[in-house]
């Protein structure tokens, strides 16, 4: 089983974290640059942990073989913040970057006006540097939250395959599979999605425009339950196949509309990923 996991904050996980991955068969990630927990007081922060994201994560992930790319934005919770505000003047010198992938975590928590200019804003700059979009849908209110998210995408003007509506669950999947927008799952130990409940997701809904990820952060999560959900599959009687083009090919094929994404070598220089050579100029 070979496993790119589109959404991990590998930032708040161990070397022994991406040890075990490695070994359970995750050979790429995308890392979105997300909240950390702990307010930050001022953009500098932030381009600090943007340089990280960009530098030392890909470096640290790269010592176990595994394949590290990133999403850069001011994120939904912070965009509340007048002193974080700023960021989004910041993005663009990040957005040609290499590693950068796709514009995210962006989207609502709690869906105010403030929220809404920066997901507007980080929608235009997505449009303008030709990059995909992933965005976070809402703990509260998550219907009510991922209509309005829907509603945004559609007027911004990008096309909605290039946008991935992450955090969903059996109430807002069929919305956004009618949307056109790829529909992204993170699985956790106690909240958000079970392996057993995104099996029976796939069953109803096919595996088309599908994203799977562990998200991982700060918090009580898993990095290996984008592994057990594909062992869930097999169990539950997807083939070999099903499983690798949920967790390995519609992922490369997602983020790969960037034209930067680079999974040619593991660290050790032993492995390339036929067809998942997909990068374009950077800097």
């Amino acid at each position: 089983m070979r496993i790119f996991d589109p959404h991990i904050h590998m930032t708040s996980r161990t070397t022994d974290d991406y040890a075990r991955m490695a070994a359970a068969g995750v050979r790429a990630v995308v890392e979105p640059a997300f909240w950390l927990g702990q307010p930050r007081t001022g953009p500098g922060s932030f381009t600090d942990y943007f340089d990280s994201l960009i530098g030392w994560e890909p470096y640290r992930a790269a010592q176990f073989g595994v394949v590290h790319h990133a999403t850069i934005a001011l994120n939904p919770k912070e965009a509340n913040d007048p002193r974080c505000r700023p960021v989004l003047d910041l993005l663009p010198r990040y957005l040609d970057k290499d590693r950068v992938v796709a514009v995210g975590e962006i989207g609502y928590d709690s869906m105010t006006p403030e929220e809404d200019d920066a997901f507007e804003r980080q929608l235009a700059l997505a449009v303008e540097h030709d990059l995909p979009a992933l965005v976070h849908t809402p703990h509260r209110d998550k219907a009510a939250g991922t209509r309005r998210t829907l509603e945004v995408v559609a007027a911004s003007g990008i096309a909605p395959d290039r946008v991935a509506v992450d955090h969903l669950n059996e109430v807002t999947v069929e919305m956004v599979r009618e949307s056109g927008c790829w529909a992204g799952f993170s699985i956790y130990p106690e909240t958000k999605m079970s392996p057993p409940r995104m099996v029976e997701i796939l069953r109803r809904y096919g595996l088309d425009r599908m994203l799977v990820n562990s998200a991982a952060d700060w918090g009580v999560s898993d990095p290996l339950l984008t592994a057990e959900t594909g062992r869930a599959m097999l169990a539950a009687g997807f083939t070999e196949d099903d499983v690798d083009r949920v967790l390995w090919r519609n992922p490369v094929e997602f983020y790969g509309q960037s034209g930067r994404l680079d999974l040619t070598e593991t660290a050790a220089g032993e492995e390339t990923f036929e067809g998942s050579s997909i990068k374009r100029g950077g800097s």
